[in-house]
């Protein structure tokens, strides 16, 4: 196993000066990613629609299946990507009607959120009481049996090989106008959200990561994503912008 410089650093603090680390989330281990398998280049999917309000620009693969291409209402030009349908209804003249391949990618979508949700022996439990906002958290396995909120800026600190996964079994909630913000390297890759109830995205927030949502996705008015949004019901969009992270 191969540690980064940044873990590195972060367990000879906490091994010889705890203290320097008082007021941080930092975890001690490390989390192989999560693999998403052929729902790779998707930057958004979903099992049962998208709707949207013009306009949102989204840079990444779209698609919705089982639903009918009728419920994914994206248009041609909000896309730099390919958006896939499972028929025709699909919107024109740009979407590719491939049922075989949204079945593939939905059911790869589904094994990494059951990956993320099998994970075993979490670094914190209850971080916060559920409020992350103001913390700085560290790589590793986070997990809640409440609903996470993100009620002011939250910062990710680790290296560019690190991994983040968070295991939230209530909603999770990202306040307006907050930002998840990354540093010391950290790639949105690397940051894995499954989540058992909703996700809303506060309007003119910005949000980082791969949110493996169970239930409902909703991404309010002006908000930016880094990310990946999966979602096993719908994902409602509002004049956002979705740029999926480089792999």
């Amino acid at each position: 196993m191969t540690m980064s410089k940044n873990y590195s650093t972060k367990l000879l603090l906490a091994l010889f000066f705890p203290f320097a680390l008082m007021g941080t989330a930092y975890a001690e281990s490390y989390q192989a990613p999560v693999y998403l398998g052929s729902a790779a280049t998707f930057a958004v999917l979903s099992k049962s629609g998208i709707t949207n309000v013009y306009r949102s620009s989204i840079v990444g693969d779209v698609g919705t299946s089982p639903i009918t291409g009728a419920a994914l209402l994206l248009t041609c030009g909000e896309v730099t990507g390919t958006i896939f349908t499972v028929d025709a209804a699909g919107p024109l003249p740009c979407s590719v009607n491939s049922p075989s391949l949204l079945s593939s990618a939905v059911g790869d979508m589904g094994f990494a959120y059951s990956d993320a949700a099998s994970r075993t022996s979490p670094d914190s439990t209850e971080m916060g009481a559920g409020e992350i906002g103001g913390l700085t958290i560290a790589p590793g396995l986070h997990k809640w049996s409440t609903d996470v909120n993100i009620s002011t800026d939250v910062t990710l600190s680790g290296g560019p090989n690190d991994v983040w996964i968070f295991q939230v079994a209530g909603q999770l909630t990202e306040a307006n106008a907050t930002r998840v913000t990354l540093e010391g390297g950290a790639l949105a890759k690397n940051i894995v959200w499954q989540v058992g109830g909703s996700v809303t995205l506060g309007t003119n927030s910005h949000f980082e990561g791969v949110v493996l949502g169970k239930t409902l996705i909703a991404v309010n008015t002006g908000t930016t994503v880094n990310g990946r949004l999966f979602a096993q019901t719908a994902v409602t969009l509002q004049m956002n912008a979705i740029t999926e992270p480089a792999l």
